[in-house]
């Protein structure tokens, strides 16, 4: 058991512990992408991070509604998944001397942010069916239908511009 956490011994605490896993992910990934959008120069790029800030805030706002509608207040968990990535894209872009490969790092980080995001609203989306609860799968459908739009435009951004680009950089 996590510390300050309760005992997780049935599906239903688990979804709520992912809630909160989420909850918590989605707060500092609203602190980590302004400060990418400042880091990097690929315009398309900043305006897809300026663009998935906003989407993130609403997703803030999905958990939020999630929370309320399994009875439960609104709670963060330490992720340390996320925690991870962030300080990882932290430490590579702080270490590239090149901008356009600050880009290509930037751009690969948020792709590994968005797969975690993928994989943790997807199992809840299957846990809420099973635990019949298509309310909450309705909510968090559109949240992961975001996620892997911006997994997409993030591929399509890298393979048309910003990893070839980078690999120019000498």
């Amino acid at each position: 058991m996590g510390l300050l956490s309760k005992p997780i011994k049935t599906l239903d605490d688990l979804f709520v512990h992912h809630l909160q896993d989420l909850y918590y992910a989605e707060q500092q990934i609203t602190k980590a992408l302004p400060k990418m959008i400042s880091k990097v120069s690929d315009p398309q790029l900043k305006l897809g991070f300026e663009v998935h800030l906003g989407e993130t805030r609403n997703h803030i706002k999905r958990l939020e509604k999630l929370f309320q509608m399994h009875g439960e207040s609104p709670k963060a968990v330490t992720c340390p998944a996320i925690d991870g990535i962030i300080e990882e894209a932290d430490e590579i872009m702080g270490d590239a001397s090149d901008q356009e490969v600050l880009d290509a790092a930037a751009l690969a980080a948020a792709q590994a942010v968005e797969h975690y995001e993928i994989a943790r609203y997807g199992t809840l989306m299957a846990w809420a069916k099973q635990l019949g609860r298509s309310d909450c799968a309705e909510v968090l459908a559109p949240t992961l239908e975001e996620e892997k739009a911006t997994d997409a435009k993030l591929t399509q951004i890298a393979e048309a511009h910003v990893n070839r680009v980078a690999a120019s950089s000498r």
